[in-house]
């Protein structure tokens, strides 16, 4: 492994942001300073250095969908995306509920070596919400997150079990809050538009009653809980109140809730089809201010790969589900802003949190494992083509500000803009 060095970034330290290079050797930083010199140099003037990206919410379809996606494709887009590190959600065919399945996501996220790709584990067997999953086999197999996603554990004497089991583990309970009695058969955010359009809707408190109810279980049990892509003002109060109170409750939000409302499904694209949808202006302006003052701790793409026949219908027959790796920093910096040291805070340190990933999102300093992006703040550029295996983005087309310039994953480039 040959040393390499970021020569003039503003690097993101512990004590903040300074002009520097920064020099990597047998996978750690070695140094953060100035004229550092290697065999191999990447000039990163104008960029911000800072650590990788998480992503504690993608779908990899590995195994069973992989003409969707699979880890190889996956991890590509990732790195593509100035990810280090992701969490691959559990509904896989077979669902991730069990040890050996955990096991051959993370070992096959290895074998690619582009990113570190760690599973998640359902919260019930095949997760359809009646039993509890081999929630043991799945702790020792390293699984730290725990998710029905795509689905919402509708059986609250369920939850409330599996929240006093993964309690007592140490892990972490993910929701994907949707009541299907109030969301059954709509296709997008209930409101003018889908009365204007005819279409069935999905009202705000399909997502705000499973929140609410969630938190009230997280009282009960002192389990900690994390609120998978938040997409109403009404979802983020409940997450402000809950925290104001001290309970153990995180969050996150998904770049396409940040920028986009659903004003959009009139040009019915299925490229604009996801759950929870696109909400109204006023709620992508809330989960945005909760995004910038910290109510909502982290970004997460909840990238859903989906090849082009199956979203080639019409809009009511599509799947749900849009990528986002590739494009999500460049989605926040243009849609909602961030200063750097924020930015990073929302899209490394608190998602490796979250996760438990102790190797990643780690302001760098001499010591620490080179897992490290470049981004380039003020680049403006147009996503047309994706490393992903899908195209269903609801960005191809639309330029956006802000680039990543590299990727370094254990110390190797995995990814280099030229």
């Amino acid at each position: 492994m040959s040393d390499l060095v970021l020569r003039g970034g503003v690097v993101l330290g512990p004590q903040g942001p300074v002009t520097a290079d920064v020099l990597i050797s047998e996978g750690r930083i070695v140094e953060v300073g100035n004229d550092l010199d290697a065999v191999t140099v990447i000039d990163c003037k104008g960029s911000l250095v800072g650590p990788g990206f998480v992503d504690i919410h993608v779908h990899f379809r590995e195994p069973g969908q992989e003409w969707k996606e699979d880890i190889e494709s996956g991890s590509k887009a990732a790195a593509a995306g100035g990810f280090t590190a992701v969490v691959a959600m559990a509904n896989t065919e077979p669902a991730t509920d069990s040890g050996h399945l955990a096991r051959y996501v993370r070992e096959r996220g290895g074998e690619v070596g582009l990113i570190d790709v760690v599973p998640a584990g359902a919260i019930t067997l095949g997760r359809k919400g009646e039993h509890l999953a081999h929630l043991d086999e799945l702790w020792r197999a390293g699984v730290r997150l725990f998710s029905d996603d795509g689905d919402a554990v509708q059986d609250a004497g369920l939850l409330r079990l599996a929240m006093e089991y993964i309690s007592d583990l140490g892990g972490t309970v993910a929701q994907h809050a949707e009541d299907l009695g109030l969301s059954r058969y709509g296709h997008m955010h209930e409101g003018a538009v889908s009365s204007r359009l005819g279409m069935r809707g999905i009202p705000a408190a399909a997502e705000e009653t499973i929140v609410a109810r969630d938190i009230s279980l997280v009282e009960l049990t002192g389990a900690t809980y994390h609120v998978q892509h938040v997409s109403t003002a009404g979802t983020v109060e409940l997450v402000r109140t809950a925290k104001g109170r001290g309970l153990p409750v995180t969050a996150e939000a998904a770049p396409h809730h940040l920028a986009l409302d659903h004003t959009e499904i009139e040009k019915m694209d299925s490229a604009y089809k996801m759950y929870p949808p696109l909400r109204t202006p006023e709620d992508v302006s809330a989960v945005a201010d909760a995004l910038r003052d910290g109510t909502i701790d982290a970004v997460a793409t909840d990238h859903a790969p989906h090849a082009a026949f199956e979203k080639d219908v019409p809009f009511e027959e599509a799947p749900r589900g849009v990528i986002g790796l590739e494009t999500s920093a460049a989605v926040v910096q243009t849609f909602v802003g961030l200063d750097p040291v924020t930015l990073f805070e929302r899209m490394a340190i608190a998602p490796a949190r979250i996760a438990g990933l102790d190797e990643h999102g780690r302001w760098l300093e001499p010591g620490v494992v080179a897992n490290v992006v470049v981004f380039s703040p003020g680049t403006q550029w147009t996503p047309e083509r994706f490393a992903s295996r899908s195209e269903n983005s609801p960005f191809r087309g639309r330029t956006l500000t802000g680039r990543v310039v590299a990727t370094v994953h254990n110390g190797v480039v995995t990814y280099r803009w030229e």
